[in-house]
């Protein structure tokens, strides 16, 4: 009777343990896992589960407030896209800014083999005008190259929070599927173990997406970062 008893309790309470994994948010229980890895200083847990793990001294934490989760389309299609029609500009001005370096060398040379005054002044407008248009070729290409600069990053930053939702390292294709990012901000509390009360934004992400075959590439939840709040 007395092992009975005991069998009922311990399914009672495995029963009310399973309830309240399956009522707890995903934010919560991963944050519950994400704090219990930097307790243990098990910093490979905390790895996989944010993309800019953080270290944080917390005794304990607290919810403060989860904003409504927000769906929108996938935007690394986009930003692909972005980068390709970046790179093509940078490239394309390539030949414009040595036109107008050949030039300006041409005509420094005209100047340094000038014989007569005369020659030599007009040789010096030139090399100015020439200099000038090199010069904004010039700037016009550094930007061009920033902006190109800026796309590729954009666009690497977005993959890699996508294949760290997805659970891979790589994936040819994932630069052309489509589906949908879900996100959610948790502003939490965590008290130090100086007693010190610190506020952090938590920025979580999934993906669901699919490539053009319609194969479904569903993923989980994943901290993305953790912004201070003052």
């Amino acid at each position: 009777m007395r092992n009975k008893n005991l069998w009922l309790l311990g399914l009672v309470f495995g029963m009310i343990l399973a309830y309240a994994a399956c009522s707890s948010s995903p934010e919560k229980m991963l944050l519950d896992k994400y704090f219990h890895a930097v307790a243990m200083n098990d910093n490979q847990t905390m790895a996989a589960m944010a993309v800019e793990p953080l270290a944080i001294e917390a005794l304990t934490y607290q919810v403060i407030s989860v904003s409504p989760e927000k769906v929108e389309p996938a935007i690394l299609p986009e930003l692909n896209k972005k980068e390709a029609e970046a790179k093509k500009k940078m490239e394309d001005h390539v030949g414009p800014v040595v036109e107008a370096k050949d030039a300006l060398d041409a005509a420094k040379d005209e100047l340094d083999n000038a014989r007569t005054a005369g020659a030599r002044a007009a040789l010096k407008k030139k090399v100015e005008q020439l200099q000038a248009k090199y010069d904004e070729e010039y700037n016009a290409h550094r930007d061009l190259q920033a902006s190109y600069s800026q796309a590729k990053e954009a666009a690497a930053k977005e993959e890699e929070i996508t294949l760290f939702s997805l659970g891979v390292k790589n994936l040819p294709t994932v630069r052309d599927m489509n589906g949908e990012v879900h996100s959610k901000n948790v502003v939490i509390s965590v008290k130090t173990k100086s007693g010190a009360l610190k506020k952090y934004n938590v920025i979580f992400k999934r993906y669901v997406l699919k490539d053009e075959a319609g194969r479904p590439y569903n993923g989980q939840w994943k901290i993305v970062k953790f912004e201070p709040v003052s």
